[in-house]
């Protein structure tokens, strides 16, 4: 179970999606700081439930961590108590959906991929045709750009086009493959009509000129 959750839910899901908000957004970004205390969190769950299992690379997980900080050996911590309060049924319903149409958006664009029309799913901007109402609310909610990782993203409740790639999970999704408009972002590899809108940064989106703004102010 452990190393399903780390292969389908770390792997593959949070850290793929959680990149562009490490290593682009500001220092100060909320977004960020808010991933790095999740990521510290999952190391010190995950770490000491392995502990028993993989001695040795879980201490010198642990103490490459932690070691200049004068903490213990793994092997001396008490299995985490994971607060009540982490487990949310609706969260968790809320996410199944969303990623039922991410899995949509990723095999419409792996066909594109396979047809030679993008490389990267940065180079992608689709439409995602959505007949339910309440669906498109939810989806309104979240940056699905960021979270199926393109440049950008339209929910349409439109009809969809004969040709629409079918999402099978979810009836009513359809999505329309479309490639981003604009420059890429030398730093995040966006692409996005706002690169170079910084002078002092020519070859940086808005978002990324600001970040480094801040991390050149701090140097």
């Amino acid at each position: 179970i452990l190393a399903q959750f780390m292969n389908t839910e770390l792997s593959a899901f949070y850290f793929d999606i959680r990149k562009d908000a490490l290593y682009c957004e500001a220092p100060s970004s909320k977004k960020r700081q808010a991933a790095l205390e999740t990521v510290e969190q999952i190391f010190r769950c995950v770490t000491v439930w392995l502990a028993p299992i993989l001695v040795f690379t879980a201490e010198e997980c642990w103490l490459s961590r932690y070691g200049d900080d004068g903490q213990r050996s793994v092997h001396l911590e008490q299995y985490p108590v994971i607060p009540t309060g982490w487990k949310n049924d609706a969260l968790s319903a809320k996410w199944d959906q969303i990623r039922r149409v991410r899995s949509g958006v990723t095999g419409a664009l792996e066909l594109e991929r396979a047809a030679k029309r993008i490389g990267s799913s940065l180079e992608a901007a689709p439409v995602v045709h959505v007949e339910d109402a309440e669906l498109r609310k939810l989806l309104s909610t979240i940056d699905l750009a960021e979270v199926c990782i393109t440049s950008a993203i339209t929910i349409t409740d439109k009809p969809a086009p004969a040709d629409a790639f079918v999402v099978a999970d979810i009836s009513g999704v359809r999505v329309v493959p479309a490639k981003a408009e604009g420059k890429k972002c030398a730093r995040s590899w966006r692409i996005t009509t706002d690169v170079g809108s910084d002078p002092k940064y020519p070859d940086l989106s808005a978002r990324d000129a600001a970040a480094m703004h801040e991390i050149d102010g701090k140097g």
